[in-house]
């Protein structure tokens, strides 16, 4: 199938870019928690009162977030808020529990949360591909999982309050994100900053299509001016910055394509040329 322009990592995207949202709903979930996490409000309306924003906004946000990123074909995305959206049901049920006088079983915690270790580790690695802040904002949830397995396995609280500050870093960190998203294209400005990548993408680059794309975007004007076919030389010339090697290059493959029709010298589009062309200016 002839291009006119690049597939991008994630595709056209349907609606929307729901990351931020996704992030503000992690940054109330986690405000949700932190006075628990620091030992306060441990009674039963705090519990419950905790729960219920850990559900709207940890799990809502996230589970919307998760799932218009798939709509988007953001598989990467999709698969961490999904992920977090699900893990926050689970921190809702628990307070509720709680709050209820119910204590969820610990060993059966304990397992979930080495799983979400190796998990967010891996997960961590590949968002260094992306940005220095992402990758720390993976760091945060890998730390604090790791806080959370060792805390079990010694049979200690000591790792409660470097817990309850990633919670608060947690936190942080996804309003930095959330606001570079949204307030940097209004501002202009990259007044957020989310860094550079920490690790060197082996992904094949895109395809230049600039060239193809200027054939086609030249024939098809002359063909709308003019009604008539255009000279090769002509043609050339007009694009002769680009190269005649690969101007002819890409004038034989959308002839092979039939995207082109090509006879004594000169050239036009063909009717597929032609409605390829109106597709992708039409977006």
């Amino acid at each position: 199938m002839v291009q006119l322009a690049p597939v991008s990592l994630h595709g056209k995207e349907t609606v929307a870019d729901p990351t931020p949202m996704g992030l503000l709903g992690l940054a109330i979930g986690c405000a949700a928690l932190t006075p628990i996490a620091f030992g306060k409000s441990l009674t039963p309306a705090g519990l419950e009162t905790a729960a219920v924003f850990c559900l709207l906004f940890g799990a809502g946000c996230q589970l919307f977030a998760g799932l218009l990123n798939l709509v988007n074909k953001n598989l990467y995305g999709g698969t961490l808020f999904l992920t977090f959206a699900f893990n926050w049901v689970v921190n809702a049920w628990a307070l509720h529990s709680l709050a209820k006088g119910f204590v969820p079983d610990p060993t059966v915690i304990f397992a979930t949360e080495v799983a979400f270790l190796v998990v967010f580790v891996l997960i961590s690695w590949g968002f260094g591909h992306f940005s220095s802040l992402l990758f720390v904002f993976l760091l945060d949830i890998d730390l604090l999982y790791a806080f959370k397995v060792a805390g079990h396995l010694l049979d200690t609280r000591s790792f409660a309050i470097p817990i309850a500050l990633l919670t608060v870093g947690l936190a942080v960190i996804a309003l930095w994100i959330a606001f570079a998203l949204l307030l940097n294209p209004v501002t202009g400005r990259r007044i957020f900053t989310l860094g550079t990548p920490l690790f060197r993408s082996s992904a094949k680059p895109q395809v230049d299509l600039s060239v193809r794309t200027a054939l086609v975007a030249t024939l098809y004007g002359h063909w709308r001016d003019t009604g008539s076919t255009l000279g090769l030389t002509d043609l050339l010339a007009r694009l002769g910055a680009l190269g005649e090697p690969r101007l002819r290059t890409e004038l034989d493959y959308l002839a092979a394509q039939s995207v082109v029709e090509m006879a004594e010298g000169t050239l036009r589009l063909s009717p597929a040329g032609i409605d390829l062309w109106e597709k992708h200016a039409a977006g």
